[in-house]
């Protein structure tokens, strides 16, 4: 078959993402302990194979692939989890299909074939399982909460003390002392819910990202002298943490992303509003100067 120049690109670039996504797979796959998983993604790899060779079929031609988007994903799935580095390759490579109407006129087999392959992959992706995810309501709890309660602590605090250093002391101290107790309540919870996930786990899981939230938030005022400098650094902290997370959860569980960062952003914006008020009506009611 004769090819445009444009349309011979256009398929070299799908040929050349076939084969990276291949490699990403395969090398994910030897670093997997449950077998299950790793035949899961045997499979996916497999069909990233297949895919390439479809292209290759009508370009005649053999691709390299991106050794260095390969390290990248991989890295990537190794720290965040190989759900969420799977899911977000499979995003591009789902965006890519609005293509494939192109080239019907060309390759009329183009778009039902790569369609059925890539339901094949979702299907695939949805047998994975994770202890992350398995885990990510107990995170979300953790983050929330300390996102929600402590931005209002230290927005009280930085309005009644004006004093860096003993505003990170006192929001420490709470934040520690909170963290024990999410963690505390979240093992009863689950204990009490009989569910498949393991009640230590989930407390654990829960008081890590309650106390690694408390850390980042009250870094800037270990940082810095100035504490409203010190406020406006822990609220954009607090917002980028929300996005980040909010983030992964949609590209890993394949949920909205908008609803869920506006409303927990919403929410500690607002607390953290209100308790810095309440925080000056407290200096000037009881005219306490330290």
């Amino acid at each position: 078959m004769s090819l445009s120049p444009e349309i011979r690109e256009q398929l070299l670039r799908y040929q050349r993402d076939e084969i990276t996504g291949h490699h990403i797979y395969k090398r994910l796959a030897q670093t997997l302990p449950s077998p299950e998983n790793r035949r899961v993604i045997e499979a996916i790899a497999a069909d990233e194979l297949g895919h390439y060779q479809q292209w290759k079929n009508y370009t005649q031609q053999e691709i390299k692939p991106q050794w260095g988007k390969i390290r990248l994903y991989y890295w990537m799935s190794r720290i965040f989890g190989f759900t969420f580095g799977i899911k977000l390759l499979e995003r591009g490579e789902h965006d890519a299909q609005d293509e494939y109407a192109r080239l019907e006129t060309w390759i009329p087999e183009a778009t039902a074939v790569m369609r059925t392959e890539h339901e094949h992959e979702e299907t695939l992706i949805g047998l994975l399982d994770e202890e992350k995810l398995r885990y990510a309501g107990s995170m979300v709890l953790g983050l929330n909460d300390a996102l929600v309660e402590l931005t209002g602590t230290l927005a009280g605090l930085t309005l009644a003390f004006q004093n860096t250093r003993l505003i990170a002391l006192s929001g420490t101290i709470t934040g520690i002392a909170a963290a024990l107790s999410m963690a505390a309540s979240e093992y009863l919870s689950t204990k009490s819910e009989k569910t498949e996930k393991n009640p230590l786990k989930a407390s654990l899981y829960t008081g890590a990202a309650y106390i690694v939230t408390v850390l980042l938030l009250i870094l800037p005022y270990l940082l810095l002298q100035n504490y409203y400098a010190a406020l406006a650094v822990t609220m954009t902290t607090a917002v980028g943490i929300i996005a980040g997370f909010n983030y992964y959860i949609a590209v890993a569980k394949d949920e909205p992303f908008k609803p869920r960062f506006l409303e927990m952003a919403g929410l500690s914006l607002s607390v953290a509003a209100l308790s810095f008020g309440v925080g000056l009506i407290v200096r000037k009611v009881f005219g306490v100067e330290i």
